[in-house]
């Protein structure tokens, strides 16, 4: 017995798979935790995804923490994106669940749908994210401030609603489009001021989901039992593993999952 009751070891053996895919590649752990709890344990879509909200706001304030001592985190550009998202995620899942959207049927049709677009996107980010990068670094120009801070805030509206409803976007889609929308700030910097924008988001809508019933606490403690050592492992393991291997083939998996989920 613990603080989260009973442990399940599959679940903890899941986590640390995917804790070790992200330590490897540093796709956000919804892309690839929510899909698995859906199609091969059978968990409602609305728990898998109020689940791992809780696991990746868990598991993201660590990597903030690393980013903001190393002074590596944008906090304009962060508070800019949760004024959109955060109000956002509140709003789309107060709404839904009025309008009967987060039921035993409606809830699995439209967070399965949300889900597998959210999951395609991300596949597409993967894939072009370097030639993104090159893109942005050479040829968008730097935009005036205040229209960078209006996209911002619309940027964190779109995550918003996504991450509430699937758990997946705010990590390749937004790192995508903070590099047009910022192109001369150092990578790292986008990263750290992405990663620290997904703890509030994930908190308040992991919250949200648990104030409408919707999330598991004995799996939530199962898969971080399973996902601390395996994010650590995976990030050892990173440079010995090929990059230009292991990204095309996690993306063929997120858009066969993605397709799946949507189609």
């Amino acid at each position: 017995m613990t603080l989260f009751g009973v442990i399940d070891p599959l679940y903890s053996l899941s986590g640390f798979g995917v804790g070790a895919l992200v330590g490897m590649t540093g796709v956000g752990g919804g892309a690839l935790m929510t899909p698995l709890l859906v199609l091969l344990f059978g968990i409602h879509p609305a728990t898998a995804v109020g689940t791992d909200l809780l696991y990746a706001a868990i598991t993201k304030t660590g990597g903030t923490l690393v980013h903001g001592i190393g002074r590596t985190v944008d906090w304009r550009i962060t508070g800019r994106l949760a004024l959109g998202s955060v109000p956002a995620a509140i709003v789309t899942l107060l709404a839904a669940n009025y309008f009967g959207l987060l039921g035993p049927h409606n809830g699995s049709v439209l967070i399965s749908t949300v889900l597998g677009v959210a999951l395609i996107l991300t596949a597409i980010a993967l894939v072009f994210r370097t030639r993104l990068l090159e893109i942005a670094a050479r040829r968008v120009p730097e935009l005036d401030p205040r229209r960078a801070a209006a996209l911002t805030v619309a940027t964190g509206v779109i995550l918003g609603i996504l991450v509430s409803l699937s758990s997946v976007g705010a990590g390749a889609i937004g790192m995508t489009a903070l590099v047009f929308l910022y192109p001369r700030l150092p990578t790292a910097r986008l990263v750290g001021s992405d990663l620290a924008h997904a703890v509030p988001l994930t908190l308040v809508a992991g919250l949200a989901h648990w104030l409408l019933g919707s999330v598991d606490w004995v799996l939530l403690g199962s898969l971080l039992l399973g996902s601390l050592p395996g994010i650590a492992l995976g990030s050892y393991a990173a440079a010995r593993v090929p990059e230009r291997v292991l990204r095309p083939a996690l993306a063929a998996t997120l858009l066969l999952v993605g397709g799946k989920l949507a189609f």
